[in-house]
């Protein structure tokens, strides 16, 4: 029992891999390409509850609305935790949505299109009301892209086995849209115009390391 105890510890990680300090404010532009920030930004109300959630799980979140030259609207929310061990689980849109009072209409999984490489990502479809909101998320653990709750455990293990606890990142874009169809291209070229304005370090952070 001893020996076992003593094995559990040794492998317990203990060194974070997160890196220089990730300031989400500054990794990721108010402008880019056709897309701005809009200034004067809509006011989301979270649930007491939730959002005391989310600060558990998170180091620091960004929650921003850009608008295109054509007037289309994306939401744009980055949740970064410096510790994602099993403990501090990823709170997934399809979770907090309906927390939120949503519908959970359609998931599915689907693959972002970019300059900088494919990302697999999770699209779902909700509503609240007559308000329908699609949605693209994907999560990196570490330098990974992962999809599923058994991918993000494989991933933990493996930088567990080799005494570091991975960081990681949740990347939520939606708008407000009927058709939903047109709501995941705009998001696919927001994602990718995003992207490709960063530098390739914060890039990094955000696709996985592609």
């Amino acid at each position: 029992m001893l020996a076992a105890s003593g094995l559990a510890l040794a492998l317990r990680p203990t060194e974070k891999i997160a890196g220089p300090a990730v300031d989400l404010e500054v990794m990721i532009p108010r402008s880019f390409g056709e897309w701005r920030e809009e200034e004067q930004k809509s006011v989301q109300i979270v649930d007491p509850q939730q959002q005391e959630m989310i600060d558990k799980i998170y180091t620091q979140t960004l929650s921003r609305t850009y608008i295109s030259n054509q007037g289309y609207r994306i939401m744009l929310a980055i949740a970064y935790g410096d510790d994602q061990r099993d403990a501090m689980q990823t709170h997934y849109p399809e979770v907090c949505y309906p927390a939120q009072g949503f519908a959970l209409e359609n998931k599915r999984s689907g693959t972002l299109t970019t300059a900088n490489g494919l990302i697999p990502v999770t699209r779902i479809q909700t509503s609240l009301g007559p308000r329908h909101e699609p949605v693209t998320y994907w999560t990196t653990i570490g330098d990974r892209v992962v999809r599923s709750g058994i991918q993000k455990k494989l991933a933990e293990m493996s930088y567990g086995l080799n005494g570091k606890i991975p960081d990681g990142m949740l990347i939520r874009v939606s708008s407000i849209d009927t058709d939903a169809t047109n709501a995941y291209e705009m998001q696919t070229q927001f994602a990718d115009r995003m992207l490709g304005a960063l530098t390739p370090e914060y890039r990094a952070k955000l696709n996985g390391n592609l």
